[in-house]
């Protein structure tokens, strides 16, 4: 356990990609592999669920400190991490306990969710009195579900595949999935003796570069070098055709079982060691996309009943044959699989499986006409993508491009705020904001992204001289900062005082230039929502 405290303290000192590769390739070289299973798990984004509530924590954290309660919320209310805090105010361990990564996570944080409120505090309380403090702020990030580090999956992937000398792309492909932390699957990643594909799993998904929208795509070459499809927005996915058996899998790598029906029953239509790439879109069968908020009525739902199936169907749209006959295609040309994908999917010939549209234009300027109209697809813009690439792990630059069309955008004014996480935990940085409707502002959107370090700092200087009420940790502010606010898209909901969510709301500027009563009204949103 030491071991995997000093590892999360190297990488979180720095932020050099060789020095956080080198740190846990030094770690893997020195640990069982039970341990490396269990760090690769958790570096990998994975996490155990809360198992003590943080309010227990809290009250037994202050109790061992001997401090009062408000005393401890104060602290933590600076310090802005619950793990941090704990691990500065409870007095440091008398005794080290020095056991394996793996035995702690199974023999002395798995049974915490199960034990009783007294149980649990002496459990607790026995971690904190025989670990350092460096131990006690990593078991408490895992206990409380809370482990992050600045790692990317791609940084683990590098590391492992140098410390066992296999390839980089091998090692991404048996990290996908759903897996166990064990000895013996950390052994089939790193043994290069053994087929470690398992029929279930899917391939590292290839992302794209957004373009400079200012630069748009000419530097990117010649218009004859790409294929070009619609941007749609719906979920990613692969499917799956093995052994008489399908899987679809989410960009997340969350196995979507049971969830889409219509989607498996065209899969049966595929022959096995097929995998497709591509949209999961609620579409007619016809092809006509609708709007992504027909898709969320499904989203999350483990069971579909007949009334939503027959209201809103769903249509995988697939752009990529990464599998064909058990064969990977991945290093072929993207037109070469381009073509075989076409084939497939007209010899499944089920509605609810269809090759994206390609589209085709003679210059970059009349797809530039074309983009304008992607709203009227139910599209966010378009793909370019390099006919001879090579499907990569990741995010490569120069593979495949997203030319997004521009969001939308609206004036409003912050009303409330309460503090950030994290480095902000001490900052006003997380904003609601309101349109005017009838001489009232009604909340619309909450965002927390778009300001520089600077603008955010003068900001929580605002609300902390202009604060009218507070409920909690949400301050009520004066209606005078007036900001632009960008958004993807709008979709009616009763759950809203507006009567609208939106998708992905971010502040695009401060406008300084505008007065409270220059922001927009909610009939100016509603102008917005799509047909």
């Amino acid at each position: 356990m030491i071991r995997f405290a000093n590892l999360y303290g190297e990488l979180d000192s720095t932020t050099k990609t060789n020095e956080k590769v080198s740190a846990m390739v030094n770690y893997f070289a020195n640990v069982e592999q039970a341990d490396a299973a269990w760090a690769t798990y958790f570096l990998a984004g994975s996490k155990l669920r809360r198992l003590v509530p943080t309010k227990l924590l809290r009250k037994w954290a202050a109790e061992e400190a001997g401090i009062p309660d408000w005393l401890f919320d104060e602290s933590y209310q600076s310090v802005g991490d619950l793990a941090e805090t704990i691990s500065l105010v409870v007095p440091p361990g008398e005794v080290c306990d020095d056991a394996p990564l793996a035995r702690w996570v199974t023999e002395r944080m798995h049974p915490l969710g199960k034990m009783d409120e007294p149980d649990q505090r002496r459990a607790v309380i026995e971690i904190w009195r025989h670990s350092t403090p460096a131990m006690r702020l990593v078991t408490m990030k895992l206990i409380t579900g809370a482990f992050r580090i600045g790692v990317s999956k791609r940084l683990l992937t590098r590391a492992i595949a140098s410390h066992s000398g296999i390839p980089t792309e091998v090692v991404a492909h048996r990290l996908m999935g759903e897996w166990e932390p064990t000895a013996e699957f950390f052994q089939r990643v790193i043994d290069d003796s053994v087929d470690a594909t398992l029929p279930s799993q899917p391939y590292p998904f290839c992302l794209a570069h957004p373009l400079d929208p200012k630069e748009g795509p000419a530097p990117l070459g010649e218009v004859e070098q790409y294929l070009v499809e619609w941007k749609w927005d719906g979920i990613r996915g692969q499917v799956i055709r093995r052994e008489d058996s399908t899987y679809i899998w989410s960009r997340g790598e969350e196995l979507m079982e049971n969830r889409w029906p219509e989607i498996e029953s065209a899969a049966t239509q595929l022959p096995n060691g097929v995998v497709l790439d591509g949209e999961i879109l609620a579409a007619t069968t016809e092809g006509e996309v609708l709007p992504f908020a027909q898709l969320q009525r499904r989203i999350g739902r483990k069971k579909v009943g007949k009334k939503l199936l027959a209201e809103v169907a769903v249509v995988f749209h697939a752009f990529d044959l990464l599998e064909r006959d058990g064969c990977d295609l991945r290093d072929q040309p993207l037109a070469d699989r381009r073509v075989q994908l076409e084939q497939i999917v007209e010899q499944a010939n089920h509605p609810h499986l269809r090759a994206t549209e390609l589209i085709t234009q003679s210059s970059w300027g009349d797809f530039a006409e074309t983009r304008e109209t992607s709203r009227e697809h139910r599209a966010e813009g378009l793909m370019l993508k390099r006919k001879d690439a090579a499907y990569d792990v990741g995010r490569v630059k120069g593979t495949w491009w997203k030319w997004k069309i521009d969001p939308f955008t609206i004036d409003a004014v912050l009303i409330y705020a309460q503090k950030g996480h994290g480095r902000r935990a001490s900052l006003f940085s997380d904003y609601t904001f309101a349109l005017w409707q009838d001489g009232t502002l009604v909340p619309f959107a909450k965002a927390y992204s778009g300001l520089t370090d600077a603008e955010i700092r003068k900001v929580d200087r605002f609300i902390r001289q202009n604060t009218n009420d507070s409920f909690g940790p949400v301050r009520s502010v004066t209606p005078e900062l007036v900001m632009e606010v960008a958004f993807e898209g709008l979709q009616r909901s009763s759950r809203h005082k507006s009567g609208v969510a939106t998708r992905f709301p971010r502040i695009v500027r401060w406008r300084h230039d505008k007065q409270p009563q220059d922001a927009n009204s909610l009939a100016d949103l509603m102008e917005m929502m799509p047909d």
